[in-house]
């Protein structure tokens, strides 16, 4: 009786590990076939909607009606055309780690950004906090520049198809107290 009792035991404990072994493989595909990762095209770039283009340089993805997308588990790398004269076929490239941890990008001595990314749990929706340092001239003065910060998030949502990224931004710039919210619509290309 203990003997059957044994092999009864081992087999339901193996039946119960397998199914739960298949379970976490259908969540592990169901979420690694639909994800940020592609060739992505909008008509027009995520600043456009909010008219805050002088704020980036070329070659910013917030510039790009097309970005090229690779998740790579704890980040993601944005490839994003330079329409730069010179650049020719050239590509900018940036990297966004999920960490939450702060990230800096500088062009110069008077341009530059600091962002922090956040992923939902479900891999659905990004979250990037940026705060965007340049000097612009001041309105209404001749030869005076100023310190601008802008502060903006951007909450980007994959549709449930993965066909589409929807970009939800707000922006807070500090010279002029301009408050602005806008959305961009990417679709997959490939």
């Amino acid at each position: 009786m203990n003997y059957t009792s044994g092999l009864l035991f081992i087999f339901i404990f193996c039946a119960s590990c397998n199914e739960q072994n298949e379970t976490s493989l259908q969540k592990d595909s169901t979420n690694s076939e639909i994800n940020f990762s592609g060739e992505w095209k909008s008509k027009e770039s995520i600043s456009m909607g909010g008219n805050i283009v002088c704020l980036y340089d070329e070659g910013d993805r917030m510039l790009s009606k097309t970005m090229k997308i690779a998740e790579h588990g704890d980040f993601l790398t944005i490839e994003v055309p330079n329409p730069s004269p010179g650049a020719g076929l050239a590509t900018s490239q940036e990297i966004l780690a999920f960490d939450g941890k702060e990230s800096e990008v500088n062009y110069d001595r008077e341009r530059g950004k600091k962002f922090a990314v956040k992923l939902s749990a479900d891999g659905q929706t990004m979250t990037i906090n940026s705060i965007v340092h340049l000097m612009t001239a001041v309105p209404f003065s001749i030869d005076t520049r100023k310190q601008e910060i802008v502060y903006v998030t951007e909450v980007w949502e994959l549709s449930k198809d993965g066909k589409t990224i929807s970009v939800h931004a707000n922006a807070k710039a500090t010279l002029l107290g301009d408050v602005r919210s806008w959305k961009t619509v990417f679709d997959k290309v490939r």
